[in-house]
């Protein structure tokens, strides 16, 4: 299935709420929270979230994110912005992988002693067999497919988690779209359905390398195919930009609205953005 690319119309809106934002502290972007949340209110947005990587206290997929023991560090910084823009909604919040083992502690720890707005899923990492893959890598064969949807649809059914990042990330390794992951993409679109947990449209996949197909180049995510699946499905989405700088705080906002019409998405109200 190849569609045109998404182009970028001049409508000059914007995010009504940007909830996937990163700091330095991860390793792979650059700036501070207060420095996001200038450049949201400066383009119109008033509601912003920093969700940076889930530092894990055993130190696992550190090189990813911040150390443990940075993220009382990481808290400050968060509060400190929203003293800082009275006039923004700034929410606390991490961009987390779910490991069932720990449930309590995302509860009593992040959500409850910590005091978290709320957590983004992520299916960066995905179990299978005892071992964790790289879901960014190793997502090519029916098996790790299935085994990625049925991780997803654990994470959701936890209900700690506000909405999915990149459910379609697995655009980033393989080039041809195939059976296999449309089925993935069915199961991945019927758990979100069935548990109520939106999807989220991810804006970073338009800004990186291209992907190499017959066709040509397309984006690594999103990738078209999943989202006129999850478009037929009903399927509830979350726009982001998934800012790894403060420039692209609200990046891509009008490619991913392009996506959201062509395939009669539903925006999500996201009630952690707005109470």
């Amino acid at each position: 299935m190849t569609t045109p690319p998404p182009k970028s119309p001049s409508s000059g809106t914007t995010y009504s709420a940007t909830l996937h934002t990163h700091t330095f502290r991860c390793g792979h972007a650059s700036g501070d929270a207060a420095d996001y949340v200038a450049v949201a209110l400066a383009g119109g947005c008033r509601v912003i979230g920093i969700s940076d990587h889930l530092p894990f206290p055993d130190g696992r997929w550190s090189s990813s994110r911040m150390d443990w023991e940075e993220l009382d560090g990481y808290e400050t910084a968060v509060r400190a912005a929203r003293a800082m823009h009275p006039r923004a909604t700034v929410r606390l919040g991490l961009e987390a992988e779910y490991d069932p083992a720990l449930d309590g502690w995302y509860r009593d720890e992040l959500l409850g002693r910590r005091g978290y707005d709320y957590l983004i899923g992520a299916g960066h990492f995905t179990p299978l067999g005892g071992a964790w893959l790289d879901s960014f890598r190793d997502l090519t064969t029916a098996t790790t497919l299935r085994a990625y949807a049925a991780h997803l649809h654990v994470t959701m059914a936890s209900g700690l988690f506000a909405f999915i990042s990149h459910p379609d990330l697995f655009g980033a390794c393989n080039a041809e779209w195939n059976a296999d992951l449309a089925a993935c993409a069915r199961d991945v679109c019927a758990a979100s359905l069935a548990t109520g947990v939106p999807l989220e449209l991810n804006g970073y996949g338009l800004r990186k390398e291209p992907i190499a197909t017959a066709a040509g180049d397309r984006a690594r995510y999103p990738w078209e195919p999943f989202w006129a699946i999850a478009g037929a499905a009903g399927v509830r989405v979350v726009l982001s930009s998934d800012a790894h700088r403060p420039a692209d705080v609200l990046a891509n906002h009008d490619d991913l609205c392009v996506l959201r019409d062509r395939y009669g998405l539903r925006e999500a109200e996201m009630a952690v953005a707005l109470a």
